[in-house]
């Protein structure tokens, strides 16, 4: 019988997603396995994600400093030495991770299968199914210590506290908020923004939009938005990562593509509608806990190649569209569908 470690160091450094992800599987971790201590080693930005959750720290490497290169990663696994771990688990797999599991080659250490060549089978054609979800990827690394960890039955976050600055942007007399956030890291992922704002039009009518994103051009784009439609908000470049995530777990539905606001979103419970383009949810990256119906996918019969990549990034010419397949009325009867115009 594997002996359970007390204190696992959990590496993931990138991106939003993928770390978002591993707060559902964390918590039903650390419910079902008493008295285990977690560290997650990720970036500064993401360490608000994991704040609220007990028995968990954060530990943030600086890649742009002293931690950058083969001799700041030497440096960075001497410092990890310090935190009293016995088990490693690479959530990650990549060659930084796997240079630091070679500085700490004597501590026990289980990696994460990506699944890389059913995703590539799924990507080239040769196969068209749902693949293991990543939550259950992390989950096998978890098990392969020697811990419990069963999904079946799902934990989520508790909302965190809501302070002034954000609590302006809630609707109010009843009226149900809408998460929107219409930006994804590929062309190939979003949803044409002319589209989105014929979304973004008819919600507006019946509940209270709030559009999430950053980056000074998304901003822009939001602002513009804004001012454009009455009970439409948009939250970019005005509160920090924090604050965003309280007022995401205050929502009462997020519409997002592909990308990490849905995993942000479902980490807390709140129902995620998801349009996808290039990509599919059968790769094993759909929110958490969220009924298949909720993906709204592009339609295969005209873009028959898809998924044409895992993350969006490579796809045929006059595909970098596709999410277009899904009108506006789907997307807007999906959540009518889901979501009360009026809170009971």
């Amino acid at each position: 019988m594997i002996r359970r470690p007390k204190h696992i160091l959990v590496l993931r450094f990138s991106a939003m997603g993928d770390v978002a992800i591993i707060v559902p599987v964390l918590l039903a971790l650390l419910n079902q396995n008493k008295g285990l201590k977690v560290t997650v080693v990720t970036r500064p930005f993401f360490e608000p994600i994991f704040k609220e959750i007990p028995n968990v720290s954060v530990f943030t490497p600086d890649f742009k400093g002293k931690h950058k290169g083969i001799p700041g990663l030497y440096r960075l696994s001497r410092a990890l030495l310090k935190l009293d771990f016995d088990a490693i688990a690479d959530l990650h797999n990549v060659l930084r991770t796997k240079i630091i599991k070679v500085f700490l080659f004597n501590k026990r250490a289980l990696t994460i299968d990506k699944g890389r060549q059913e995703k590539k089978a799924l990507t080239t054609g040769n196969i068209f199914k749902p693949l293991k979800p990543t939550t259950a990827r992390y989950a096998e690394v978890f098990k392969a210590l020697g811990c419990n960890v069963d999904l079946s039955n799902p934990i989520v976050l508790s909302k965190p506290s809501l302070d002034t600055k954000a609590k302006v942007f809630l609707g109010k007399n009843g009226i149900c908020n809408i998460g929107i956030a219409p930006f994804a890291a590929h062309k190939g992922k979003m949803y044409p923004l002319s589209l989105m704002e014929e979304v973004i039009s008819q919600l507006a009518e019946d509940y209270n939009i709030i559009l999430f994103g950053g980056g000074q051009r998304e901003i822009e784009i939001l602002n513009t938005l804004e001012e454009s439609y009455n009970n439409v908000s948009s939250v970019a470049g005005k509160l920090s990562f924090k604050d965003e995530l309280a007022l995401i777990s205050n929502m009462d539905l997020m519409l997002s593509m592909d990308s990490g606001n849905g995993h942000l979103a479902a980490m807390y419970g709140v129902k995620v509608v998801t349009v996808w383009g290039v990509t599919h949810p059968y790769a094993g990256f759909e929110p958490f806990n969220q009924p298949e119906s909720y993906a709204l996918t592009a339609d295969r019969d005209k873009f028959p190649l898809i998924p044409t990549s895992v993350y969006g990034n490579k796809y045929p010419r006059g595909y970098e569209d596709a999410a277009a397949s899904v009108s506006p009325q789907q997307i807007v009867e999906k959540i009518t569908s889901i979501c009360p115009k009026i809170k009971g």
